[in-house]
C-alpha cells in the first residue's frame, strides 16, 4: 500500500529502444525504479528477436513490454507514437534509453503538463567524461537560444494523437515533433532549471554524433549558415589578426559561461564546460561543411539507410495542419447539408 501511495499518479513513460546486443544490464535497474514510482512504463522494442526476447525476461514482469506497431524510417518516432497509443495517461513522458528521471523531476514535469502540451527539460551529462563536457558547450549555447533539444519529452497524449503524430523521415525528430504540436496550436514550455541526468555515450558513439548532431540544423538554416561560417573566418583571422581569434576564443567560453549559469546550470553544469567552447565551435563548424556534403549525397547515413530531411519547417507544418482543418470543416459542412434558415 505505501508503495502504491509513493508512486507519481497519472504519469505514463514511454521509452524506445532499438538494440543491437541485450541492455539489461543497463537499463534493468532504472526500469525496475520507475516501475516502482509510476504505474504505466511502457518499454517500446524494435530490436531483433533475440534481444526482444532477452529484454522480456528481464523486464516482462515489471513493465510494458511490446514491439513498435509500424515502420518509420527513424524507427524512434515509431517507437514512440506506438507508446503514446498505448499509453494509459494524459501525460506522457517520452525518455531515450540514456535518460534517468527522478520522481521529483517526473513529478514536476507532470505539474508542468497541466499546463502546456509539449515540455521540453534540460539534460546534463553524469558522470561527464571529457567528451562529454565538449558536448556540453553545445547545451551552454543552446540554453542562451531558446534552450537545449534534450532526449525526452513531456507530451499530452490526445494532443500529438489528433495531430496525427509526426513525420517519420526526419533526423531531428524531437524538433518534429514539437514543431507539429506548436503547428496545431498547442504550447511549448521549457523549464531551463528542469534538469534531467543523461548518461554519457561511449566515445566511440560520440564521434559519429558530429556530423548528424551538425545535419540536424539543416532544420534552422540560419544557424546552419553560422557554423558554416566559422572555419573560413578562422582562417582568415589566423592569417591576418591572430590575435582576435585569441579574443574571439575568449568570448566564446564568456557566452558559454554565461549559459551555463543561467537558471540554476551552474548546480549541475562542471565549470570547466565552457573551456570547451571554442573546441565545440571549430568542431561545429567542419562537421556543418561535412553535412553539407551529406545533404548534396541525397542525406546522413543513419541505421544503414540515409535520411535527407532534419525537420519540416513550422510555416509548411502550420500551412498543412490549417489544409486539413479547412478540409474537414467542409466534410462535416457536406455532411450537415445547407444551413438551417434563421429564426430571427
Amino acid at each position: 500500500m505505501r508503495a502504491q501511495e509513493a508512486k507519481v499518479a497519472g504519469i505514463s513513460y514511454v521509452l524506445p529502444i532499438a538494440a543491437t546486443a541485450p541492455r539489461t544490464r543497463q537499463l534493468t535497474g532504472y526500469l525496475l525504479r520507475l516501475a516502482r514510482e509510476l504505474d504505466d512504463v511502457i518499454v517500446v522494442d524494435g530490436s531483433p528477436d533475440a534481444v526482444f526476447e532477452a529484454h522480456t525476461r528481464a523486464w516482462g514482469a515489471h513493465v510494458r513490454h511490446v514491439r513498435p506497431q509500424f515502420h518509420t524510417p527513424n524507427g524512434k518516432v515509431a517507437g514512440v507514437v506506438t507508446g503514446v497509443q498505448l499509453s494509459r495517461y494524459e501525460r506522457v513522458v517520452i525518455g531515450d534509453d540514456d535518460i534517468r528521471y527522478r520522481r521529483s523531476e517526473l513529478a514536476r514535469l507532470g505539474d508542468l503538463l497541466l499546463g502546456a502540451d509539449v515540455v521540453r527539460p534540460q539534460n546534463w551529462f553524469r558522470p561527464a567524461p571529457w567528451h562529454a563536457r565538449w558536448d556540453t558547450a553545445r547545451t551552454l549555447f543552446a540554453r542562451l537560444s531558446g534552450g537545449d533539444w534534450p532526449g525526452t519529452l513531456g507530451v499530452r497524449r490526445s494532443v500529438l494523437l489528433a495531430a496525427g503524430g509526426y513525420a517519420g523521415d526526419v533526423l531531428f525528430e524531437n524538433l518534429e515533433l514539437v514543431r507539429t504540436i506548436k503547428a496545431g496550436g498547442g504550447r511549448e514550455m521549457v523549464p531551463l532549471d528542469l534538469f534531467v541526468v543523461r548518461r554519457p555515450p561511449s566515445f566511440k558513439h560520440f564521434s559519429h554524433q558530429r556530423v548528424r548532431q551538425a545535419y540536424d540544423e539543416w532544420a534552422r538554416p540560419l544557424r546552419l549558415a553560422a557554423t558554416l561560417a566559422i572555419l573560413p573566418g578562422a582562417i582568415v583571422l589566423t592569417s591576418y589578426r591572430p590575435r582576435l581569434l585569441v579574443v574571439a576564443a575568449a568570448a566564446s567560453c564568456g557566452v558559454a559561461e554565461l549559459g551555463r549559469r543561467r537558471a540554476g546550470g551552474a548546480s549541475v553544469f562542471p565549470p570547466s564546460s565552457a573551456l570547451w567552447a571554442p573546441l565545440w565551435l571549430l568542431e561545429r563548424s567542419i562537421t556543418s561543411w561535412l553535412a553539407l556534403v551529406a545533404f548534396l549525397e541525397g542525406g546522413v547515413r543513419y541505421r544503414g539507410s540515409r535520411l535527407q530531411r532534419s525537420a519540416t519547417s513550422l510555416r509548411r507544418l502550420r500551412s498543412e495542419h490549417s489544409r486539413s482543418r479547412d478540409g474537414e470543416a467542409s466534410v462535416l459542412a457536406a455532411a450537415q447539408g445547407p444551413p438551417r434558415p434563421s429564426l430571427d
